[in-house]
Formats: structure tokens, sequence, C-alpha cells
């Protein structure tokens, strides 16, 4: 079984991915891991993609994070089900502070060794504006129009759970 889950940053991605591996016995891959360096240095996009590419010829796999210039046709192609989460700006935001809170100066399992979780302001306007530009919110909108039969759109942490608890996925 192949995953790949995207959405609004703040929207429980990695958690997600973690469920679902551990659920199904899956490797998960996160993208972030293959996009930063320690210290949050960005890796070359050719550089991700090699470290990427490996992973994609694997029969199973869970694979977190939208970066659409990481094998996004491959992934979205091989995927078995797309899910993804379009959750409100409140609740990203709320989510993000607290995975802040949480992992103040240490690193999520779910990154790079090096990479310790700050919250600035950038960030805060990705999860506010910039990662729900109109070019987002339409790939979204044509991932759902070309793969209806594998996507799963989810707007809410309750719909989220209906599907993990009805076993759509």
């Amino acid at each position: 079984m192949r995953i790949a889950i995207m959405g609004y940053s703040g929207s429980g991605k990695s958690t997600l991915a973690k469920t679902l591996g551990q659920r199904y016995a899956l490797p998960v891959v996160h993208l972030d891991q293959l996009h930063f360096r320690k210290n949050w240095v960005e890796r070359s996009d050719e550089v991700a993609m090699f470290l990427l590419k490996p992973w994609l010829n694997e029969p199973n796999w869970v694979i977190d994070g939208n970066y659409h210039h990481l094998g996004y046709e491959d992934r979205t192609e091989l995927a078995d089900r797309i899910i993804i989460l379009q959750f409100s700006r409140i609740t990203c935001l709320r989510r993000a502070l607290f995975r802040y809170r949480q992992y103040r100066g240490k690193t999520r399992p779910d990154m790079t060794p090096g990479c310790p979780e700050k919250f600035d302001f950038a960030f805060f306007r990705w999860i506010l504006h910039d990662g729900r530009k109109k070019a987002v919110r339409r790939r979204y909108q044509q991932l759902m129009e070309t793969y209806p039969e594998k996507c799963i759109l989810c707007r809410n942490p309750r719909a989220l759970r209906h599907v993990l608890e009805q076993g759509l996925i």
C-alpha cells in the first residue's frame, strides 16, 4: 500500500503518517527530512529527489509532505490513497503552537536531526496566508479532479477521525 499525505502546515500530516505507518506496518518518509539538512539548511531539489527516488520504487510507503517540486507527479500517480488535510487556519495555527511548545529547542522525530523546532513570523504567515494561496488550493483541487477514486479530503479533525474509524484509509 502506498499513501501520500498532503495538506496545510500544522494540519497533522506527520502525525497521521506515523499513525498509518504503525497501523499498516508501512515505512514512513517525511519529505521535511529530505528537504532540510542540519540547522534548517535546504538541500537542492536534485539531492532531495535523489534521496526520495528509491522510496518511490518500493511497493509500500507513507509519504508525508507537499513539496510539489519533489516527485509530486510520481507520488500522486503511484499512491493508492492520497489524503489531503485542509483544516482551518485557526486549527492549524493552534496545532503548530502546541507542537512548538512541546518540542521547543528540540528536534521532532519527523524532522532532520539538528533542526530544532521553531516558530517565527515567516512560519506564522505561512500557516495563515502564504501556504494557502490560490495556486496551492488549485493544486489540491486539480489532484482531487485527476484522482477522485483515491483522494480523501478532510477539512477538519472530526472528518479525519471518521475516515480512520471507518477504515477508509
